[in-house]
């Protein structure tokens, strides 16, 4: 795309040496103007996306610094910043951002996604409870769900993971979240359903794995269900659902399963073989 601006730039320079007049060169400069600001647009979107967090947030930095009044480089900082696990500075920026003239709604329900990562729940229900309800997106309301759980709100997580699952194509994370919440509860099987509703929708969702099997294991069923695991998936599920087995008291089927696991992984399983030998080394004595 760089050549034919390139022309156009040299055709117009040309035109101008011959004598055409000054508004030709004004109208250069502003198609140029606006080709760096595409281009920058595309590198913000680069450093957010595919960047080193680091790397992303010196780069949000300096350029806050050129130009503070820019909006959308305050957000990329603000991104970047909880990107890095830099919480307290990542809410901090984001409060810039919401209390900017031109701030919109999503930057309230990202600085309430923050906020909960800071662990500031009564802030981040505080942010959520100001956003009218006539702003539904998926991550409001997966959001709202979270904020009912930690107040154990069950009612009224259950109806908000409900309607974020239906405003997603996308809902895996949102199924597992919903399934930690009733494993929490106790209610293990529909969290069993509900993990298993997730696995189905994103194979490659371990932690959705790992869950069911806790679920399973909870209800002491330790049979390893059917569903796409690679050989060190296998392995860490047969541990945890062995650690599950001890934890219920039933012990030898807990030390079968670590063996189990140390059997499929394909290396050595330093975590199994020593809960394995602390659980035998207790016994003997």
């Amino acid at each position: 795309m760089r050549h034919p601006i390139l022309m156009t730039l040299c055709a117009a320079g040309a035109v101008a040496l011959s004598g055409c007049g000054q508004s030709k060169t004004e109208d250069v400069d502003r198609a140029f103007q606006g080709v760096n600001v595409i281009d920058e647009s595309n590198l913000n979107d680069v450093m957010l996306n595919s960047s080193d967090p680091a790397e992303a947030v010196a780069y949000f930095q300096r350029s806050v610094g050129e130009k503070p009044e820019r909006l959308d480089l305050q957000r990329g900082l603000a991104k970047s910043l909880v990107r890095a696990s830099r919480g307290t500075e990542g809410v901090a920026a984001w409060k810039k951002v919401v209390d900017h003239k031109d701030a919109t709604q999503e930057d309230s329900v990202d600085f309430a996604d923050a906020l909960i990562r800071n662990n500031e729940w009564d802030r981040a229900e505080a942010v959520l409870n100001a956003i009218p309800p006539t702003y539904e997106t998926y991550k409001r309301y997966r959001l709202e769900a979270m904020v009912a759980d930690s107040n154990k709100d069950w009612k009224k997580a259950d109806s908000f993971y409900e309607i974020a699952v239906g405003l997603t194509t996308q809902p895996a994370s949102v199924m597992n979240n919903w399934g930690y919440s009733k494993l929490s509860r106790g209610d293990y099987a529909d969290a069993e359903r509900l993990f298993s509703d997730a696995i189905r929708q994103d194979a490659s969702l371990f932690t959705a794995k790992n869950n069911l099997v806790l679920a399973r294991g909870a209800q002491r069923n330790y049979a390893l269900p059917v569903m796409p695991v690679s050989q060190t998936e296998r392995a860490q599920l047969l541990y945890t659902l062995g650690l599950s087995a001890i934890k219920q008291g039933d012990v030898e089927t807990g030390k079968g399963l670590l063996r189990d696991a140390i059997e499929t992984h394909p290396q050595h399983f330093e975590a199994a073989a020593r809960s394995l030998g602390a659980m035998e080394a207790n016994v003997s004595n």
